[in-house]
């Protein structure tokens, strides 16, 4: 076996594991804690959801509230929440994207 013949660092890659592994936590955190808003209807009715996708708040405006027609208003929340969370999800591409991509050129892990 010729030393360094292209093995990797087994140290070096357990390092850099390591730093990835810290990286995606804190992206993670960061998306808990960021809000993202979705809306429908003109605006009508807002949904906020953190980065992580969990619904944090809803707004609606009385002018989407019609007492024989509540099936509307429940589809503008519908919308709203999804529009959040598409938000969310493309948020999410920008933070944890560059992280997955960074584990698949690591040498030596099979993937």
């Amino acid at each position: 076996m010729i030393p360094g013949g292209g093995q990797p660092n087994m140290q070096q890659l357990l390092q850099q594991a390591q730093q990835m592994q810290q990286d995606l936590a804190r992206a993670q955190e960061e998306l808990a804690a960021t809000e993202v808003d979705g809306q429908a209807g003109g605006g009508l009715v807002k949904a906020t959801v953190t980065g992580s996708g969990e619904l944090r708040g809803l707004v609606i405006d009385p002018k989407a509230v019609d007492p024989e027609d509540t099936e509307t208003l429940a589809d503008l929340v519908v919308a709203a929440v999804q529009a959040a969370n598409e938000n969310a999800q493309q948020l999410q591409q920008q933070k944890l994207g560059p992280l997955a991509q960074g584990l698949g050129s690591m040498p030596g892990l099979p993937f």
